[in-house]
């Protein structure tokens, strides 16, 4: 059998075994025919709320919030549209902000590819900084006790625009909606507290719940605090092209949003698999092994105990060398060593919620990397086994766990969510 997985900017085919393979895919949704009709449109005739033009005055200052480079929102085609319906506010009164989280800062080729030269060159482009303490506002304290600080800039708008890409999350449910305040907009302690090992550890905080997930709910209760003024939030299928926009109240238009991801992402299997070849859905969000850890968490949805993962994921960006995720993963030798130390009274690191979810995935199932970017040391010391091809991979877990092991194939890795029926 021969399938192509999403795999850096390319793909990536491999051959795999005719016998006990299950392909599983989101439902295909075609790209709409008229994008920037259909942005219009939804613009003009949103959820929840009047037009926009209608909601910004000559006057107003407005934030448009977009996501950053890990994100394949097609900011690009969106923002033209969204900005030509504000053409009778000033330039100067619009300020751009690239909701980074605690990611690091887009270079300014980044920024061009992601914008277009166009925007960059009329518009004010900003980088949010969770570091800079000067650059917060305290907006409040959550339900949970966390005091929650938020960009000043947004803050200080009279109109704030959030925009963003929906798709499942292993943790907070769905992206999108208030994930564009909490986290990417948020202080980085705030961040901290709504990803600490407690709220990871919780057993809704999981894909595609919301309601009853304490890192979502929280995300939702701090972005209605900012009081948003709009949403702007689509959906791709596998070729990137937009299927679905979602603009207006945050709530409505988010829900919205999620109930037509899950119609598509949420796919049935019936047993779990000896072996589940997934990838982190391409490029963008393959760029580096911190992010990966998505597809992994896919994939361990439907893995036996004892099973083997396999990851199919570029890594372009290495592991990546910027924050604490690979640091993280030298301070103890097994998962057991992990998830013990980010558990213990008082620990509190950067990125410690991804290495938690690895470290989770990597109690139940073998988990094994295919990278061009990632030498096997490095991947070792990630505590990961490489991979050199995934068909030799496969043929050598076939050996392992014999000629009926059954294989799960997951082309769009983190795109789709598996469950056992």
């Amino acid at each position: 059998m021969r399938v192509k997985l999403a795999y850096g900017k390319e793909g990536l085919w491999v051959e795999l075994p005719d016998r006990n393979v299950t392909v599983v895919e989101p439902k295909y949704v075609p790209g709409l025919p008229d994008e920037r009709g259909a942005l219009r449109a939804a613009l003009r005739a949103p959820l929840g709320t009047p037009p926009l033009r209608d909601l910004v005055e000559s006057d107003d200052t407005v934030a448009v919030v977009f996501s950053d480079v890990t994100r394949p929102q097609p900011r690009d085609r969106m923002l033209p549209v969204l900005l030509q319906e504000m053409s009778h506010v000033p330039r100067e009164q619009i300020v751009l902000i690239n909701a980074i989280g605690t990611h690091r800062p887009n270079t300014d080729d980044e920024l061009e590819a992601m914008l277009g030269s166009d925007i960059v060159a009329n518009y004010r482009v900003v980088q949010h900084d969770a570091w800079n303490r000067a650059g917060m506002v305290h907006v409040g304290r959550t339900s949970l006790g966390h005091d929650t600080t938020i960009n000043a800039k947004y803050m200080g708008a009279s109109v704030k625009i959030l925009t963003g890409f929906i798709e499942p999350h292993f943790f907070a449910g769905f992206s999108g909606g208030p994930k564009a305040v909490l986290p990417a907009l948020a202080g980085q302690a705030s961040v901290m507290t709504n990803h600490g090992a407690k709220m990871i550890a919780h057993p809704r905080a999981t894909w595609g719940v919301t309601e009853g997930n304490p890192i979502w709910e929280e995300m939702r209760d701090i972005a209605l605090l900012t009081r948003p003024t709009f949403l702007m939030n689509v959906t791709l299928n596998r070729d990137k092209q937009i299927t679905g926009i979602f603009a207006g109240d945050l709530v409505q238009a988010h829900a919205a949003g999620t109930e037509f991801v899950s119609s598509t992402a949420l796919v049935p299997v019936p047993a779990p698999f000896d072996i589940v070849v997934t990838t982190n859905s391409g490029y963008p969000l393959d760029q580096n092994l911190y992010q990966a850890v998505k597809g992994m968490a896919a994939a361990a949805r439907v893995v036996k105990p004892g099973g083997s993962i396999v990851v199919a994921a570029e890594c372009s960006d290495g592991l990546p060398d910027h924050g604490e995720y690979g640091p993280l993963l030298q301070m103890a030798s097994s998962p057991e060593e992990l998830l013990a130390m980010i558990h213990s009274d008082g620990f509190e690191r950067q990125d410690q919620w991804q290495v938690q979810i690895q470290a989770q995935v990597q109690m139940k199932a073998d988990v094994y990397v295919k990278s061009a970017y990632l030498d096997p040391a490095t991947l070792e010391r990630a505590m990961v086994k490489p991979s050199i091809s995934v068909e030799e991979t496969v043929a050598g877990l076939m050996e392992r766990y014999g000629p009926e092991a059954t294989i799960c194939v997951l082309p769009e890795g983190p795109m789709t969510i598996p469950y056992v029926a």
